[in-house]
């Protein structure tokens, strides 16, 4: 009896779309919830600073400080998230259907555990991490009150980001975009409420920011339980009838931790650049905050398509078959670099448009400074459509390692001391090309890696099929 219900937990589907579907198709099946909801959520954060600049450039330089904690807690989450989808669409390929339910029992579960490191960042050192980065009081407490907020409610943000990601892993990617949207839009409503004080509400600011965003999240958070569990799934994440398994857990972190240590390494990066535009003027740090929010709606979409194609890969690398898993790793790269393409002719033809969307008091610094730097930073979107793609590659067949150091090349090996050194040369003019400049570090130590995996790994597929 235990072995036929053994057979039936493994028995292989009999029809699968990302092994079946043609490739082109597939994509924009699968990607496209993902691209709207990523699209969505850039429009959010345009919105977010759009409002919080109407406050000053103190209020929105407060924000751009905290960001690198922010994007922490995101790169713990989708992190998390990556090992769980490239896990269970690898076990979903291959048939073992009951160790992807287990893959996404232990992936719901360390979303908690995320959401404490964070919680205890912000009850102890948000005060300590925002006097090192500005000696100005009104910057210092904005900042410390957004990101005592954002970190203490994350749990909610956690915990999405799992449901999401196990959801996508079975090639839904439809309901991940719902609950993003309506977190999002959620969002939206409410950050002039809260910030500006309408109708029954204060006035709160800075601080009424990051409650909408945490309250987005919350309501983001609950559909998204009622739809993993109320819902029938290729996977089944249960709280009775499993046990703690190490070997799950490695498995999950030796795809997510890579990504985790390569989005955190973003957030080193944006530190060390807010200390570094810092020393020259905090107008420049708001141009850099405002630059963050609208290269979003050039990645955003990137990033979408990469939710998108993941489990694609992941699938058919578990199926062994190499014909699917190159063709949706070209193809993707294809869309990748016509999105950024239009990407680079617009902040290079549009960008005092673009700044003007945040300049809410008329600054002329904002303008001196921005321009140029929009213009030069925006040079790295064309080798950053290959690098996003060709890490997808890794992480789905579970070299996310290699991701990681690529990570390491650009932003630490390559753009921080770039940076320093050009802001050394040529002050806050050169200082932006040191993105584009590691980009192309980046790029060339990717095209070595796809070689060397390709020639030693995927191109034998076929062989032991």
């Amino acid at each position: 009896m235990q072995n036929q219900e053994k057979q039936k937990q493994n028995k292989v589907p009999t029809h699968n779309k990302m092994g079946e579907m043609p490739v082109g198709r597939l994509i924009i099946n699968m990607s496209w919830p993902a691209i709207l909801s990523m699209l969505i959520q850039a429009f959010y954060n345009v919105v977010d600073s759009f409002f919080v600049s109407r406050l000053g450039e103190e209020a929105l330089a407060a924000l751009t400080y905290v960001n690198p904690i922010q994007f922490l807690i995101i790169s713990f989450g989708v992190g998390t998230g990556v090992g769980i989808n490239s896990l269970i669409s690898r076990r979903l390929g291959a048939g073992r259907i009951e160790e992807a339910n287990l893959a996404a029992c232990h992936g719901y579960r360390l979303a908690f555990f995320n959401w404490g490191l964070f919680a205890i960042i912000g009850l102890f050192f948000a005060k300590p991490i925002m006097n090192l980065m500005s000696d100005n009081p009104y910057i210092i407490e904005s900042g410390v009150i957004y990101m005592q907020i954002i970190t203490i409610g994350c749990v909610f943000v956690m915990v999405q980001i799992s449901t999401e990601k196990i959801l996508q892993a079975t090639g839904n990617m439809t309901l991940p975009m719902i609950c993003s949207i309506v977190g999002a839009v959620t969002n939206i409503i409410l950050d002039p409420i809260l910030i500006f004080g309408y109708g029954p509400f204060p006035e709160m600011g800075v601080a009424g920011a990051a409650i909408a965003t945490v309250f987005g999240q919350f309501l983001s958070m609950c559909l998204g339980q009622y739809l993993l569990f109320a819902k029938e799934h290729s996977v089944k994440v249960r709280f009775r009838g499993w046990k703690f398994d190490k070997q799950i857990v490695k498995d999950i972190y030796a795809v997510g931790a890579p990504s985790i240590l390569m989005q955190s390494i973003g957030s080193v990066m944006q530190f060390g650049m807010n200390l570094i535009l810092g020393s020259l003027t905090e107008t420049a740090v708001a141009v850099m905050g405002v630059y963050g929010r609208l290269q979003s709606f050039v990645f955003m979409p990137v990033f979408g398509m990469n939710q998108g194609v993941m489990p694609i890969m992941g699938y058919n690398y578990g199926a062994r078959n190499r014909k699917r898993l190159m063709e949706t790793y070209k193809k993707g790269f294809l869309i990748a670099l016509g999105i950024m393409s239009v990407g680079l002719v617009i902040f290079q033809l549009f960008p005092s448009q673009l700044l003007s969307i945040f300049n809410a008091q008329g600054s002329q610094s904002m303008y001196d400074i921005g321009i140029p730097a929009l213009r030069a930073i925006s040079w790295c979107f064309i080798p950053a459509s290959f690098g996003i793609m060709t890490s997808s590659i890794f992480q789905a067949t579970g070299h996310g390692f290699i991701s990681l150091w690529s990570s390491l090349i650009r932003q630490l090996v390559g753009i921080l001391p770039l940076a320093w050194i050009l802001a050394k040369v040529g002050g806050i003019t050169l200082v932006w090309y040191s993105f584009p400049l590691a980009e192309i570090l980046g790029t060339a130590f990717l095209i070595i890696m796809l070689v060397h995996i390709y020639k030693n790994e995927i191109k034998r597929l076929d062989e032991i099929a």
